[in-house]
């Protein structure tokens, strides 16, 4: 059974994805940027940006019947190596116990004003 999951952001009509698709026991959550999607604004600083895209992703994951705690897989792309040491600690508060496998890549992103952006992958405990 698959089931599309979507925020209600614009872009994901426009450029013709889902915020999350799950698949049986399996839930992937695309690249979540840190857009308030209640006010479609972003903030203006990574950590506050960081903690928009976690709280998008928790939603995601909830609406698919998972828990932050399934997520087995996480990318981080960040817009400057100095992000390492501001965004390691607030990740550390949501996976520090969960603890999966993950990778952080420094690359430009789509817009001038996305400094983070984070993709996980969650398998059903």
């Amino acid at each position: 059974m698959r089931k599309l999951i979507s925020t209600g952001s614009p872009f994901e009509k426009a450029a013709g994805y889902s915020r999350a698709v799950v698949q049986g026991d399996w839930c992937f959550v695309s690249g979540t940027t840190g857009y308030d999607y209640a006010t479609m604004s972003m903030s203006e600083t990574v950590e506050a940006q960081t903690r928009n895209c976690l709280a998008t992703i928790a939603e995601a994951l909830q609406d698919g019947g998972f828990e932050m705690a399934d997520v087995v897989r996480a990318h981080y792309y960040i817009t400057d190596a100095a992000f390492v040491d501001i965004v390691f600690p607030l990740l550390g508060e949501v996976f520090g116990d969960i603890r999966p496998a993950a990778t952080m890549i420094v690359c430009q992103l789509n817009k001038p004003e996305m400094e983070i952006e984070i993709e996980v992958t969650a398998l059903k405990r």
